[in-house]
């Protein structure tokens, strides 16, 4: 009986995800006091924007719109959008990392990096500062093959949580990015086959545990705490994404006191140009 109603549950919130997904893009002007933000790893964004990330960008008409692994160094790429105001971070080791945000409202300041010398030399995150909340973006370092970075790793996901929670003191996180992680089995295709491998191992998932117990809320589990099947990233090889054969790494996560404020999320499986597609959240009084 378990089974069943666990069954129906899945289905209920599969069924409320894809009217989620479908809804027409003019329904976020009908309440102005929402934020739409959107997060996305473009995997190279000169690559991405050969694939037609200029008409995406425009299409999903975002109030704040932040990118991952840019790999572009300063001067590299002319990428511009009329009413936005563009940061970006760039990593010193060139066509690596990088991150960037679009954003309409103009923040009361911008950091790069979290203060910390060992960690700011790779463009992983840039954070700006509002009236109600701060605004982060990650590209969180990936453990690598045979895991020789996940001692890193663990320093990393440390800090940056250090980091957020001395934000959060202040006034409320809004997070997003490649967090390369997937939480819990739910979050990829064959768990059991990957739990050695980066971005499943126990000591990841459980970094990922304590950030959430830490005071913040994964917004995409908040709404579907039990759909399966949601991923964000899939191998280019073996026909991954069509299979669906895929992970969900891509977050929005938020302090804790926003969570009633939260309106939906959702992720763009169907969009392409890059091995991830962009996740979303909308966020009402901010």
């Amino acid at each position: 009986m378990r089974n069943v109603r666990c069954a129906m549950q899945a289905k209920a919130e599969f069924s409320a995800f894809c009217r989620v997904v479908n809804r027409s893009a003019s329904e976020k002007s009908d309440n102005p006091t929402t934020m739409k933000f959107i997060s996305w790893n473009v995997n190279g964004i000169r690559a991405c924007c050969e694939k037609g990330f200029r008409e995406i960008f425009a299409e999903l008409d975002a109030d704040i719109f932040c990118l991952q692994e840019t790999k572009v160094q300063a001067g590299q790429i002319d990428l511009n959008f009329e009413g936005y105001h563009a940061y970006w971070n760039y990593a010193e080791k060139k066509g690596y990392s990088g991150t960037a945000i679009f954003s309409r409202r103009e923040p009361l300041s911008v950091s790069y990096g979290i203060g910390i010398a060992e960690h700011d030399t790779e463009g992983r995150v840039i954070t700006l500062e509002f009236d109600a909340f701060y605004m982060v973006t990650v590209y969180t370092p990936n453990a690598q093959d045979g895991l020789k970075r996940l001692d890193y790793r663990m320093q990393w996901e440390d800090d940056f949580r250090d980091y957020l929670l001395a934000l959060g003191a202040r006034k409320p996180v809004v997070v997003c990015g490649d967090l390369n992680v997937a939480h819990k089995e739910i979050d990829l295709k064959n768990p059991k086959g990957n739990t050695k491998n980066p971005g499943f191992t126990p000591e990841e998932r459980g970094k990922f545990t304590t950030l959430l117990e830490s005071g913040f809320v994964d917004t995409f589990r908040h709404f579907y705490p039990t759909l399966e099947g949601a991923y964000s990233w899939w191998s280019y090889r073996f026909s991954a994404r069509q299979k669906n054969v895929g992970w969900r790494i891509d977050y929005f996560l938020t302090s804790e006191q926003l969570r009633q404020q939260l309106q939906s999320a959702q992720i763009h499986a169907g969009i392409l140009g890059s091995d991830h597609c962009p996740v979303e959240v909308c966020i009402e009084g901010l």
